[in-house]
């Protein structure tokens, strides 16, 4: 993976503090840099929060107003709502460099030195006093809360081997800082917080409030500039887990997320998060490692999503994460590459009879509402299977709606059977009906360029017509195994 600082252009040119003050550089706090940098975004009309779908009209103004408020903030929301992703995304609110002294292991401002070495430092060189430059993408901390955290792990504690050089204890600078003071100066994020034993909870009161720590009784003052925003689940925050009363306090704001309100938006997060090769390829040609995902199927699955997190039979408290959508959106992708590499196929594109593959595989990111101490694999199988036929008629209402398909049922007028599955092709498919009426103009409500109406692409519309001929009972369908037919 590349390093984003490394891809970053060249930091300023001031190597000293001298140099630093005769440029006229100041001190900024920051949470000021973030308030300054989000006001300018937004008042040249630019997304204050690039990547975060679903969230322009609810969350995004409210973490919005947060930052310019000066709160730190804590997100709630179920698992999968992108929570993680929000917060990473506010470090491109943060100035692109800048100045650290250099060797501080705290990223203290050369003008605004916080611990007794940076001091020491500057008393020493005066204005020859190096300095360095760091970029945003350095300037994030997070930590995964987990019971087994420790107070040193965040905040700090004694270092033995500074002991053992022959420092006494009650210097400062025998303290080996945790992950909430190395990222002074930025962005720190604690992941579901109430996961976090309360003991250790309270090691971050300070932090929010008095914006400094405590190390083992030591009297270190050392007033910390950061934003820390945590992230927790609704369950986690009453019942297995709980952020103590006196954080949740010194939050200054609470926002809480929820799951793409708009089919639309669960459908623009499945093409911005899944990787699955195809889309988008510069020659669009693809190839066995590149296969092309319809955009009726992409339907499918957002659809196929939003069903299961209303279903009765999951559980609603545990949640149904955009995972689910984009995993289930990639092996959709990976049946397709298997599919054609077993058809003898060069141009992968996903049909109705990669959908199977789907529920499996997702089976696994649900939590069923009866499931107990003993689960029905077969019930729960069940359950995804109709919830998955039922998108596939939803998407074939309002894609198809008002369109004359009885050119293809005629076909089956006098005892012709279609036959569908992993080891036909899409010439074969194809060959069993001939001539199809208004072929093209079924491309088109399925969202097919012209450019790219292959006999693959036709295929994939062809089949997602007869399936849902026979969801609207127009059609029936014998399946065996890997092998489908379709007849009157």
């Amino acid at each position: 993976m590349t390093d984003p600082a490394s891809t970053a252009p060249a930091p300023p040119a001031p190597t000293t503090l001298g140099a630093l003050r005769a440029g006229g550089a100041s001190f900024r706090p920051v949470k000021a840099e973030i308030r300054a940098n989000l006001l300018a975004r937004l008042a040249a009309g630019e997304p204050s929060l690039p990547g975060i779908v679903g969230f322009e009209d609810t969350v995004v103004p409210e973490v919005e107003r947060a930052l310019i408020a000066g709160h730190d903030l804590v997100l709630l929301g179920e698992r999968g709502q992108g929570k993680t992703r929000l917060i990473r995304t506010l470090v491109g609110l943060l100035d692109e460099w800048t100045p650290v002294l250099a060797g501080s292991e705290l990223n203290e401002h050369p003008l605004h030195p916080i611990s007794v070495w940076a001091h020491r430092q500057i008393a020493e060189h005066g204005d020859s006093t190096p300095v360095g430059w760091q970029h945003r993408s350095e300037r994030f901390g997070e930590k995964l809360a987990t019971p087994d955290t420790s107070v040193g792990d965040l905040i700090g504690d004694v270092d033995p081997i500074k002991v053992a050089e022959g420092r006494t204890l009650g210097d400062p600078e025998t303290v080996h800082y945790g992950l909430v003071p190395r990222t002074n100066r930025g962005i720190f994020s604690v992941n579901e917080l109430p996961d976090l034993a309360e003991r250790i909870q309270v090691a971050l009161l300070n932090v929010l409030e008095e914006r400094d720590i405590q190390i083992r009784g030591y009297r270190v003052r050392l007033p910390l500039d950061l934003l820390l925003v945590a992230s927790a689940n609704p369950e986690d925050y009453t019942n297995r887990g709980r952020i103590i009363t006196p954080l949740k306090d010194r939050f200054g704001t609470e926002v809480r997320t929820h799951y793409p309100i708009e089919l639309a938006d669960e459908i623009r997060l499945l093409h911005q998060e899944a990787h699955t090769s195809g889309l988008g390829a510069p020659d669009d040609m693809p190839t066995l490692d590149s296969p092309v995902v319809p955009e009726h199927l992409v339907e499918i699955i957002a659809r196929f999503t939003r069903l299961v997190r209303e279903s009765g039979s999951v559980d609603q408290r545990s949640g149904v994460s955009a995972r689910f959508a984009i995993a289930a959106l990639e092996t959709l992708a990976g049946s397709a590459v298997r599919r054609a590499a077993v058809a003898g196929e060069t141009r992968p594109v996903a049909r109705v009879v990669d959908l199977p593959a789907v529920v499996p595989a997702s089976r696994g990111k649900v939590e069923f509402a009866d499931s107990g101490s003993d689960p029905d694999d077969d019930r729960e199988l069940e359950v995804l299977e109709h919830l998955l036929r039922q998108a596939t008629a939803q998407t074939f209402r309002a894609r198809c709606a008002g369109l004359d398909l009885t050119g293809i049922q005629e076909h089956f007028t006098g005892g012709e059977t279609v036959e569908s599955g992993e080891l036909v092709p899409a010439a074969a498919l194809l060959g069993q009906l001939g001539t199809i009426p208004k072929l093209a103009e079924l491309l088109g409500r399925l969202g097919v360029p012209e450019g790219e109406q292959s006999a693959e692409q036709a295929a994939a519309a062809v089949e997602f017509a007869l399936e849902g001929l026979y969801l609207t009972r127009r059609l029936a369908k014998d399946t065996d195994g890997t092998r489908t037919v379709y007849g009157a």
